[in-house]
């Protein structure tokens, strides 16, 4: 057994890290353009003013992406492109460039994954209160109606958020992503109760106007794999913890009310007195029914049971491999993620994206060579492939990144793409991972 017969090859991008063209054609800010324009904010002081240039590249984008035998393409769209304001009018610009994108998309045959919220606030909101003014969640599913109405007879799998843990916890808990705050426990909880009702808004909304559409939340999940078959319970425990002191980077604390319609325990009883207002007609929006978990899964953990039956983090050995920006590398990650997610939800599980980090460059044959990628790769397909074995519902497989690309804090230092992306004259070629994920999508994984 492996993979399904419909399983889903592709690549994933994010506007705000592809697209460029960031003050053009009537596009408002977002909190990116603000932060990144910051000093001392992003690592080698660069921005996503420009980018790759998909904005004017997107055609030949998507012919590489054919090419390459890519049957979908995950990307978002940005907010502030769309609506400039977040809210009221609609820039025809935007819709343009993200209507002519999916037709293209659709003429070669690949099936267009929509996120709508990949971390680029619009900045008007933002100065509005965003994530902590409780109007944002109506904010959130008008922007959802207007994709809805101008893509939706033509996307018919969409994403609502990408990675809450992440720009919560890195945008407004940790400072080091915009909008670049530090706030307390109290306001922290506060967001993410916005953000969660701001999903189920958008789930109803998508459904109302979307025949047919699969919905999904996309998770930064970290799994915890146990180094026997004695710790697996252990690490079972370990991946769903969710307490006062650690919620935010909690896959529990975002998936249980979506899935289950209630925060879990620990969280109501230790957050007691620090709680927003949570209602029954909350809990039912947030838990309006979804029809997949994506799944971003870079990094991870070793866990045994100690003598008490409770985790305890197993060191990385000496000179384990890491990859550019340090990164441990556990290709079991992608066994025990989806199999701890798909027990614990009972939903379709798609790796939403998954990748490595590495310093690439051109060789004198004008060609990049990526081995180690491949290895990368090759590893941890294996193991989504065994997860499918072994009765998880594994249904699809999104590489990140579809290219080469601006990576947030860290700018252009690393590179992640299967397609080289030479930021100077905007030139793109094709990694030898590119070329050789070609023949894994030719197989369906049979040549893993």
């Amino acid at each position: 057994m492996g993979f399904a017969e419909n399983f889903v090859w592709g690549a994933a991008t994010a506007a705000y890290q592809i697209e460029g063209a960031a003050y053009e054609d009537g596009k408002g800010k977002n909190i990116w353009d603000v932060f990144t324009h910051t000093e001392g904010k992003i690592s080698d002081n660069s921005s996503g003013d420009i980018a790759c240039g998909h904005y004017h590249k997107f055609k030949e984008d998507v012919k590489l992406m054919s090419g390459l035998g890519l049957k979908a393409y995950r990307f978002s769209i940005s907010w502030s492109r769309l609506m400039p304001d977040g809210t009221g009018k609609i820039n025809q610009a935007g819709v343009r460039f993200y209507s002519d994108l999916i037709d293209e998309l659709l003429k070669y045959g690949i099936e267009p994954y929509a996120t709508l919220y990949h971390w680029d606030l619009p900045y008007a909101l933002h100065l509005r209160g965003g994530w902590l003014n409780d109007d944002i969640s109506d904010w959130f599913a008008d922007y959802a109606a207007v994709c809805a109405e101008l893509f939706g007879g033509r996307v018919k799998n969409v994403m609502t958020f990408n990675e809450p843990e992440v720009f919560v916890g890195c945008g407004y808990f940790e400072g080091v992503h915009a909008p670049g705050l530090v706030l307390g426990k109290e306001e922290l909880l506060h967001i993410g109760h916005n953000v969660l009702k701001a999903h189920g808004k958008a789930v109803r909304v998508l459904r109302e106007k979307i025949p047919g559409v699969k919905i999904g939340l996309v998770t930064a999940s970290a799994p915890a794999c146990p180094v026997s078959e004695k710790d697996i319970e252990a690490a079972r425990g370990s991946y769903f913890y969710c307490g006062r002191n650690h919620f935010l980077f909690s896959d529990a604390y975002w998936l249980d009310p979506v899935v289950f319609g209630k925060y879990p325990d620990n969280i109501l009883n230790e957050c007691a007195g620090i709680l927003p207002e949570i209602t029954d007609e909350d809990m039912a929006l947030i838990g309006s029914p979804i029809d997949f978990i994506g799944l971003n899964i870079y990094q991870g953990r070793y866990v045994a049971a100690g003598e008490n039956g409770q985790a305890e983090n197993v060191p990385f050995a000496v000179g384990a491999p890491l990859n550019a920006i340090k990164w441990n590398i556990i290709p079991e990650t992608l066994y025990w993620g989806p199999r701890f997610m798909y027990e614990r939800y009972k939903l379709p599980i798609y790796i939403t994206e998954n990748g490595m980090a590495a310093h690439d460059a051109v060789a004198l044959d004008g060609k990049v060579h990526d081995p180690n990628r491949i290895d990368f790769l090759h590893r941890y397909l294996r193991e989504f492939r065994k997860a499918a074995s072994d009765g998880v519902d594994c249904r699809g497989y999104f590489q990140w990144s579809l290219m080469d690309n601006f990576e947030w804090a860290i700018g252009y230092t690393a590179r992640f793409g299967m397609i080289y992306t030479d930021y100077g004259t905007g030139e793109r070629i094709p990694k030898d991972s590119a070329l050789w994920y070609k023949k894994v999508i030719e197989s369906n994984g049979e040549i893993l």
